[in-house]
C-alpha cells in the first residue's frame, strides 16, 4: 500500500473520532500533527485525545515535548517521516491526523532547510518585539527583506519574528531562501478532509469551549501561567485564560472570547485546506462513506 492517509479539518469537526475508526480498520498507528498536543502541560485546552482513545491505537507526537522547548513545523518534518516511513514500512499504511497547517504542510510538502537559530538570537529577536512592540518589527522586516514584507500577514508576530531571526542569522534575506520546492516522499499521500455545515461545526466549538471550562481548563491554564511568555503558550484558550488571571475581564468574556477565536481559527483553517488539491470532503458522520473510501484507496494494491 505504501500509504500516508492524512485526515485533516477545522477543530472542532470529529477528526480524533473517526481517524481511531480508520486506523483500527487500517491495522496501523496515528500521528498525529497537533502542534499544541505535542506538549505534556497541556491537554484540556488542546482537546487532546482521551486516555482510553489513546489506549485504543498507538498514538506518536502527543505530549511527547515540553512547553519550555522550541519546537517547530521544520523539526516536526524531521521527526515525523521517519515514523511515518517505519509504519508504513510494518503495516502498509499509516493515518496521520490533526489541523496544524503548517505541519501538515511540513509532512506533504516539505519545509525549505532553514538553518537552525542560535538561541541568544532568538531572545534577542523577541526582545525587540517585547520592548518596542509590532511597529519596530514591521520596520526591521521592511528594511532587512521587503520581498518577505510585502507578503507576510503584517499581524502574524510570529512569522515576522522568525523571519527576522533568519535574516540576522544569515545575513540573507528570509524570502531568498523559500524555494518552496515540494520534496517527494517515498510513499503515497491521500488527504480525506472532514467538514460540517458553518452552524453546526460553530455549535460544536461552542459546546466544547464549555465542556474544557467543566473539565478544568482553568486550573490547568493556572498550572502554566508562570510560563505564559512562552510561544507554545500563545494559543487559543491560554491566552484568554491569561488575560483573566490579569484581570482584563471576567471569567464569562474569556469563554466568549475563546469561542469566538476559535471559531476565527476554524475559518482560517477551512481557507488553508481549500487550497490543497486532491482533498476528498466528507463529513464526519460519512462513516462507512470514508472506510469505503480508504478501502478503495488500497484495494488496488492488496
Amino acid at each position: 500500500m505504501n500509504t500516508l492517509f492524512v485526515i485533516l479539518g477545522p477543530t472542532g469537526v470529529g477528526k480524533t473520532y473517526l481517524s481511531i475508526d480508520i486506523a483500527k480498520w487500517l491495522g496501523t498507528s496515528i500521528v498525529s500533527c497537533d502542534s499544541r498536543q505535542i506538549y505534556k502541560e497541556l491537554k484540556i485546552g488542546v482537546a487532546s485525545p482521551s486516555n482510553e482513545q489513546l489506549s485504543e491505537v498507538k498514538h506518536y507526537f502527543i505530549a511527547t515535548r515540553s512547553v519550555e522547548e522550541h519546537y517547530s513545523a521544520g523539526q516536526y518534518e524531521l521527526d515525523a517521516i521517519p515514523v511515518i516511513e517505519q509504519e508504513i514500512a510494518q503495516n502498509g499504511s499509516v493515518v496521520m491526523v490533526g489541523g496544524s497547517m503548517l505541519y501538515i504542510d511540513a509532512v506533504c510538502r516539505g519545509i525549505d532547510n532553514i538553518p537552525h537559530i542560535d538561541e541568544e538570537l532568538r531572545l534577542n529577536v523577541r526582545r525587540i518585539y517585547d520592548e518596542k512592540g509590532i511597529d519596530e518589527v514591521r520596520r526591521l522586516l521592511r528594511l532587512l527583506d521587503p520581498k518577505h514584507y510585502a507578503e507576510v500577514d503584517l499581524k502574524n508576530v510570529k512569522r515576522m519574528l522568525h523571519a527576522l531571526e533568519v535574516c540576522y542569522q544569515t545575513g540573507r534575506p528570509f524570502s531568498e531562501l523559500r524555494t518552496n520546492n515540494v520534496k517527494k516522499r517515498n510513499f503515497e499521500i491521500v488527504k480525506i478532509g472532514l467538514n460540517l455545515e458553518r452552524d453546526t461545526l460553530y455549535n460544536n466549538i461552542n459546546r466544547r469551549v464549555i465542556m474544557m471550562i467543566e473539565q478544568g481548563l482553568e486550573q490547568e491554564a493556572r498550572s502554566v501561567s508562570d510560563k505564559c511568555h512562552l510561544n507554545a503558550l500563545n494559543t487559543v484558550g491560554y491566552k484568554e485564560m491569561f488575560a483573566y488571571f490579569d484581570g482584563e475581564y471576567s471569567l464569562d468574556r474569556a469563554v466568549e472570547l475563546i469561542q469566538r477565536n476559535t471559531r476565527h481559527y476554524a475559518k482560517k483553517q477551512l481557507s488553508w485546506f481549500n487550497r490543497y488539491e486532491s482533498t476528498h470532503w466528507f463529513s464526519p458522520n460519512d462513516r462507512e462513506k470514508v472506510l469505503g473510501f480508504v478501502a478503495k484507496r488500497i484495494k488496488p494494491k492488496l
